[in-house]
């Protein structure tokens, strides 16, 4: 609503106020503004909170005492978040993982150690079964468990159908469906050397969690359900639910991985 544009010897800036409803800050029905800070020619993009005292005093931008608190705390916030790190862990906010047992949509169920089919060998997807639309309909029946067991991933075998199908959503939330990842006859080419120690636990072993160490990435080759060959990097979080699941398909269990410790 409000726009001025500046310019200088180095670039040129634009700051854009954009008035923003707060209900956290503990202020009640204050205002504020989102300020957007973009500088042309060094290409980067700055963001900040400012208080709305009046609009006639809101004539730059500047980051006040005020404002490095709210941002203070969000971080705070943030790297409390970072600390609860669980394979079947959804964000805090949610509740911890049940077997949902019969699933309203489905007739799949969480299978639990030690069903046989958590041990058995997992054929690869073939080409008919992508284009008869089995696997399509399979993983979106899986992501339904998934879900109703607020769980991040899932592997065919751990639904008792032994196939070299995944799937996973980061966020463990049904609403951020873009984030739902279906990977079919995965393999991972690469692992990082670093590695990295957290607590997991698993769908299959309800109850049950503990330390376990996996690279901190991987390099993956697999095909989507369109038969579509991906290559891709996973990282941090993304990469320990692929190496969860991935264990699955080979017949593996995170029990199998646990420290001494665990």
């Amino acid at each position: 609503r409000q726009q001025s544009i500046t310019h200088n010897s180095t670039y040129y800036r634009t700051s854009l106020l954009l008035p923003l409803y707060c209900s956290n800050t503990g202020i009640p029905g204050q205002k504020y503004y989102i300020v957007m800070q973009i500088k042309i020619k060094t290409m980067s993009l700055t963001l900040a909170l400012a208080l709305r005292l009046n609009r006639s005093s809101v004539s730059s931008f500047s980051i006040t005492p005020f404002t490095r608190s709210i941002i203070a705390q969000q971080q705070q916030q943030q790297q409390q978040q970072r600390c609860t790190f669980s394979i079947h862990a959804t964000p805090p906010t949610m509740e911890e993982e049940v077997n949902p047992g019969k699933v309203e949509g489905t007739d799949l169920m969480i299978v639990e150690y030690p069903h046989p089919s958590l041990r058995a060998t997992n054929e690869e997807v073939t080409e008919e079964e992508l284009n008869d639309g089995s696997m399509k309909k399979l993983s979106k029946e899986m992501f339904k468990v998934m879900y109703a067991a607020e769980g991040v991933g899932l592997a065919a075998p751990q639904v008792g159908v032994n196939k070299r199908l995944m799937v996973y959503n980061p966020s463990g939330d049904e609403k951020k469906w873009l984030a739902e990842t279906v990977l079919v006859n995965p393999k991972i080419v690469q692992y990082s050397e670093g590695i990295d120690t957290s607590t997991e636990g698993c769908l299959s072993f309800p109850g049950m969690n503990g330390e376990v160490t996996r690279s901190k990435w991987i390099k993956v080759e697999a095909m989507n359900l369109k038969g579509k060959k991906i290559k891709k990097k996973f990282t941090d979080w993304e990469a320990r639910i692929f190496q969860h699941e991935y264990d699955h398909l080979d017949g593996t269990v995170y029990i199998d991985r646990l420290n001494e410790e665990g």
